[in-house]
């Protein structure tokens, strides 16, 4: 008796299994990316002079979600913690921000040396924001942008349940 037909039959079985596990890798890495930022595409429009983002919490509470900076795709992190929007050395050089002067800032791991900046144009959705103040944060570890106060403060913003309802009269700018 031939041995070639049970090498084959594990052959089929070992490429079987191994599409498979591809497979499923692939499918749970999306639902995986889809719990960290919920709102790579947020529900965002415009009524009259008002325009509105509407944001999910992701697994972790926080509200993550994808925007512009410059016309450059990035992930915003709403932080009502931080005074300024803060931004990793790493996209600031993505999005072509560039470093002024030197500033010490509190975070959560203690104080740092970060550089002033200003973004031309910030993007959430609909809203639509210009000649934002920032920092740039060398050791600030990931590609998620703080999106601090002086953002948030310029948005009107109300929570319910897991939803998180932001709004900006265009009238205030």
């Amino acid at each position: 008796m031939s041995n070639q037909p049970k090498q084959i039959g594990k052959t089929f079985s070992f490429i079987f299994w191994g599409l498979l596990l591809v497979g499923l890798f692939y499918f749970f890495q999306d639902k995986l990316a889809k719990q960290e930022n919920p709102n790579s595409n947020p529900n965002s429009y415009q009524v009259g002079d008002v325009q509105v983002l509407e944001l999910q919490r992701n697994r972790y509470g926080h509200y993550v979600t994808s925007g512009m900076i410059n016309q450059v795709d990035v992930e915003f992190m709403l932080d009502t913690g931080a005074t300024n929007v803060a931004v990793p050395q790493a996209v600031a050089n993505k999005v072509g921000l560039r470093k002024g002067r030197a500033v010490q800032v509190n975070t959560a791991n203690g104080i740092a040396t970060a550089y002033t900046t200003v973004i031309d144009q910030l993007n959430l959705g609909e809203i639509q924001l210009f000649d934002v103040k920032a920092s740039i944060v060398p050791g600030m570890q990931g590609n998620q942008i703080l999106l601090g106060m002086n953002v948030l403060k310029q948005v009107e913003f109300r929570q319910l349940g897991d939803q998180l309802t932001l709004k900006h009269h265009i009238s205030n700018n």
